[in-house]
């Protein structure tokens, strides 16, 4: 084959095997030689190795494996064999150890005790430390009476006579005459407001309640019972995504920071706007008049067959014809004021329609000409065309087989299958060739190109195999997930598969001049961190309270 992809028209995937030897001339000019340091035993410790004499030989260097990803436009996993080997010895060792306790106030309260000081005074210092110890304090403690005392730091509160915990925030008024909340440190005040271990009333008032981060409409809810609202679906009307761009939230009733207090009914709620979205935008652009309100599924599935309908007659009608739909789950800030992650914790997935053509533009000024607006989903569009010309076969029957047969990378002993979960729907894997450490992705098992052609069992078995790869990438100890879908155009069915991918950022691995030419590094063989997740989806589905929000203490 060709075409740079590990997936063969054979049902095996291919990989590259490096067994480095080779030579290098020594150029080196000068000796600097140093004692390094001492053992136990007095030994004193050199230099020397650093400045051998004459060339080198380097034989039987640890073998590396380069894996084409199976979409050619993401590059090459590289897997360095001395790293994955000790991976493979354990593979339940494929895990990030959980934080300890972090509290300032009790650290401070006991140097007080020992150093006879009161502890009012040493409290006092919280005000007197530099910005990036505050910072760093509000990401890492897991003191709720820390976290309080940063929040009064970072805005001013609110109190009636009755409470003594805050009911809003205080707001002063712009140049317009519009409020607007009094935030004396923006970064802290983000970075202590997505901790965890804050006391969920100050969450609320800081992040949570519809309206306290602007004025963008609420157009869509899921509830449950009369009163009590799940999720918000927010419009942001000015955005980078143009033509319509919503991010799905849950409410201040039903706080979510991790992965864990999700439940089956949230992601469902979550999902069920992002199809409700979808289905209701493009019926109106169909001239189909879709029922008045939300809609409930069975009402949701019911338009999706009338779109596909219409669409089929007369695809010329359709504008808007891919989905973008995305999650950044996680926070972290650090003390240099980079921002490791997304803009919120709080359970937030963005969705939008991409249309088919954009005008196109030279020197300010119109031409009267288009091109295709970019659709991430269009790149897999590509692979599966130069496949499909190549073989003559169906790239994802073909990748589908590949995972079926998949052998050890290595092949020594050991954990063989790829799979993690799956049922009659669906396929949640670990990609041969992963672009971020501990990626997984989740597949239909049958031809379904874009939330247009899952139906509503489909569907479902969606929303259940993305919440149990958030959470098990959560139980392995991953605290930043990026989540992203690959869909199909809606005028082009049968093309490809309805694709998305779960991408981790690790603390040993945040990116950098080999991620950006797309060598994506890797230290355990795929099929030793499958065996890894199999293990956490076990934990999690004996669990009798199945994908139940689970409280923070």
């Amino acid at each position: 084959m060709k075409m740079r992809t590990c997936v063969t028209p054979e049902g095996k995937f291919r990989y590259g095997v490096h067994h480095p030897s080779y030579q290098v001339c020594n150029l080196r000019q000068k000796d600097h030689h140093f004692c390094l340091g001492r053992l136990p035993d007095e030994t004193m410790v050199h230099n020397q190795d650093n400045f051998p004499e004459g060339d080198l030989q380097v034989n039987g260097a640890f073998t590396v494996y380069e894996i084409p990803n199976a979409f050619s436009f993401r590059g090459s996993t590289f897997i360095d064999s001395g790293w994955a080997a000790s991976r493979a010895k354990d593979p339940l060792s494929i895990r990030i150890s959980p934080p300890g306790e972090v509290s300032l106030l009790k650290s401070l309260d006991s140097w007080a005790a020992k150093e006879n000081m009161s502890s009012q005074s040493v409290q006092g210092l919280f005000q007197e430390l530099p910005h990036s110890l505050l910072l760093a304090l509000a990401t890492t403690s897991t003191d709720p009476q820390d976290l309080v005392r940063l929040a009064h730091l970072s805005c001013d509160f609110i109190k009636d006579s009755q409470r003594a915990e805050p009911v809003g925030l205080a707001y002063s008024r712009r140049e317009d005459g519009s409020p607007l909340p009094v935030i004396h440190d923006r970064d802290l005040f983000e970075a202590v407001g997505n901790n965890p271990f804050l006391p969920d009333i100050y969450k609320e008032i800081m992040l949570l309640r519809p309206g306290v981060q602007g004025r963008s409409e609420i157009v869509g809810d899921v509830c449950e019972g009369e009163q009590s609202t799940r999720v918000f679906e927010y419009l942001r009307r000015n955005s980078y995504i143009p033509w319509g761009h919503y991010a799905s939230n849950m409410s201040h009733q039903e706080v979510r920071y991790r992965a864990a207090d999700l439940s089956l009914k949230d992601m469902q709620g979550l999902r069920h706007l992002y199809y409700q979205r979808t289905y209701v935008r493009l019926a109106r652009e169909l001239g189909l008049e879709p029922a008045a309100g939300p809609m409930s599924p069975q009402e949701m599935e019911q338009l999706r067959q009338a779109i596909l309908a219409q669409i089929e007659k007369k695809p010329e009608q359709v504008s808007f014809t891919s989905t973008l739909w995305g999650w950044n789950f996680g926070f972290d800030f650090a003390p240099t004021r980079y921002r490791l992650h997304g803009s919120h914790q709080q359970v937030h997935q963005q969705h939008a329609m991409v249309p088919q053509r954009v005008p196109q533009a030279e020197q300010g000024r119109l031409t009267g000409e288009e091109f295709q607006g970019f659709s991430a989903g269009d790149m897999i569009a590509e692979t599966v065309k130069e496949y499909l010309e190549e073989t003559g076969q169906d790239f994802f029957r073909d990748y589908i087989r590949c995972l079926r047969n998949n052998t050890r990378l290595d092949g020594g002993k050991g954990e063989e299958s790829l799979v993690v979960h799956e049922d009659k729907h669906v396929l949640l894997f670990v990609p041969k060739a992963q672009v971020s450490q501990w990626e997984l992705q989740l597949l239909p098992q049958e031809q379904v190109g874009s939330i247009l052609e899952a139906d509503d069992e489909c569907r479902r078995s969606l929303d259940r195999a993305m919440l149990l790869a958030l959470q098990i990438l959560e139980g392995l100890g991953a605290r930043m997930v990026t989540s992203i879908e690959y869909s199909g155009r809606f005028t082009s069915p049968g093309l490809q598969r309805l694709m998305y991918s779960f991408l981790p950022k690790l603390p040993w691995s945040p990116g950098s001049f080999s991620e950006a030419q797309h060598r994506f590094i890797c230290g355990h063989y795929p099929e030793d961190f499958a065996a890894a997740c199999r293990n956490q989806a076990a934990e999690i589905l004996q669990d009798p309270g199945l994908f139940e929000p689970k409280s923070i203490s």
